[in-house]
């Protein structure tokens, strides 16, 4: 399965601007849009699973490396995407649960979770020790990251069933997982030097735990290219802030940039990445947040159509689910209750993704999708809420039923990637911009 990235590496470090999307949910109706549109592109779909997503004790999705394996392998099968299409990763893969234990238990439990993944059949795997653990002074020195690193490279080498397909993505400066917790007023690009301190720190560790040889198995590297978004802000990628950094990995022949928090930028941001060397974009709550737009917006055409006791009012259930939770939102969100309210349901760090899997809001969005499958939706009232689906239902390319709508809306979050990675360009395309060719 490495073939495809390796593919996309070679592509990347001969000259074309060649790059992938790194899926980052488990939410399956995500997973099913990314599958269609990988199909139409014509490529390979890699998807990640977060490490407080998915453990080796279930993390909040209750599933074990294993069981997701398993979830996005069924959805392809329903899809009819090739299995030999899908790469799977894992994402921020170390002792970020843990950080509140000291580094010997957490770093025990971090090494069982890279072991899960790797015997899972995992191949892409984000080493990611660049949070202080308790009693670490903040922070950390690249060389305790690197040698904490260094310890879960070892320990996927030895579980994995081909330790020779394994990819790694290694980095210091790494970004928050599922986007910032606060609000950002700054945010600067990684310097140069502390970039290639990161390498050599790295390079060195690998080579202590006798494991150098897995130095050209290193796919990317994660540093801040400026790109980042809190509740209400997005901060756009400026290639004039990156003019350095971008030149970093010129002398390393087997490795490319990994950009995280990509959400909602736009395409010609990310196609910027790409060409600027962040030939990995990873996105994730920006696909949930288009999948609530989505369901939000048939809960409202729903209104206008069902009997309020037969409505499924997905927004009232999905309020008081979170409510009844408190603890899988509150740390992220601040200010009084109404600021609270409005980020729980509109924030651009869309923490509602992780109450989405509750069995009472998956049977409000079920009862939801059989409403207005029995009612129809009128073209006017698609027209309202879901225009750009609109448009596709009215030239024939979209079927206007509730689930295939959502698939879409989803959709519309990942054609940019798509545009800005050259998915659907052939390899022989004049479209095809050159790295290093004025922009």
């Amino acid at each position: 399965m490495t073939d495809h990235l390796d593919a996309v590496l070679r592509a990347h470090k001969a000259g074309r601007a060649a790059g992938t999307t790194s899926v980052c949910s488990a939410h399956p109706l995500v997973l099913a849009a990314a599958m269609r549109q990988a199909a139409e592109d014509g490529g390979f779909l890699l998807v990640e699973a977060t490490s407080n997503q998915v453990d080796q004790f279930g993390g909040y999705t209750g599933m074990r490396p294993g069981d997701f394996r398993a979830l996005v392998a069924r959805i392809a099968d329903e899809e009819g995407f090739p299995q030999d299409a899908l790469v799977l990763g894992g994402d921020h893969l170390g002792p970020n649960t843990w950080q509140g234990e000291p580094e010997a238990p957490a770093m025990a439990k971090a090494e069982d979770l890279v072991r899960a993944y790797a015997a899972a059949g995992y191949t892409k795997l984000h080493l990611d020790c660049s949070m202080p653990l308790q009693g670490d002074a903040a922070p950390l020195a690249d060389e305790v990251v690197a040698r904490r690193a260094a310890r879960l490279l070892a320990a996927a080498e030895e579980a994995a069933p081909d330790a020779s397909a394994l990819r790694y993505v290694i980095g210091t400066e790494v970004p928050v997982p599922g986007g910032a917790h606060e609000t950002i007023d700054a945010l600067a690009p990684t310097p140069p030097d502390a970039a290639r301190a990161t390498l050599a720190a790295h390079r060195a560790a690998f080579e202590a735990v006798g494991h150098g040889d897995a130095w050209s198995r290193i796919l990317a590297l994660v540093v801040q290219p400026g790109v980042e978004f809190d509740h209400l802000r997005v901060f756009d990628y400026d290639p004039d802030h990156t003019r350095d950094l971008q030149h970093v990995l010129d002398d390393e022949p087997d490795m490319v940039f990994e950009a995280h928090s990509t959400d909602y930028q736009l395409v010609e941001g990310l196609t910027a990445l790409v060409h600027d060397h962040w030939a990995v974009l990873k996105v994730g709550p920006g696909l949930t947040f288009a999948l609530r737009e989505a369901l939000f917006a048939l809960a409202a055409i729903e209104d206008q159509l069902v009997p309020e006791g037969e409505r499924s009012h997905l927004l009232d259930v999905i309020e008081q689910r979170m409510l009844a939770e408190p603890s899988r939102w509150e740390r992220y969100y601040e200010g009084d209750a109404d600021e609270q309210r409005i980020a729980r349901r509109f924030s651009y760090s869309d923490r509602m993704r992780y109450s989405l899997p509750d069995p009472a809001i998956e049977a409000a969005r079920e009862r939801l999708f059989a409403n207005l499958e029995g009612t129809g939706i009128p073209e006017p009232l698609l027209s309202q809420y879901l225009p750009a689906q609109y448009a596709r239902v009215r030239r024939g390319l979209l079927a206007s039923n509730p689930r295939e709508l959502v698939l879409d809306r989803v959709r519309d979050a990942l054609r940019p990637y798509s545009t800005a990675c050259g998915a659907a360009r052939p390899a022989s395309s004049s479209s095809s911009p050159t790295i290093g060719a004025p922009r």
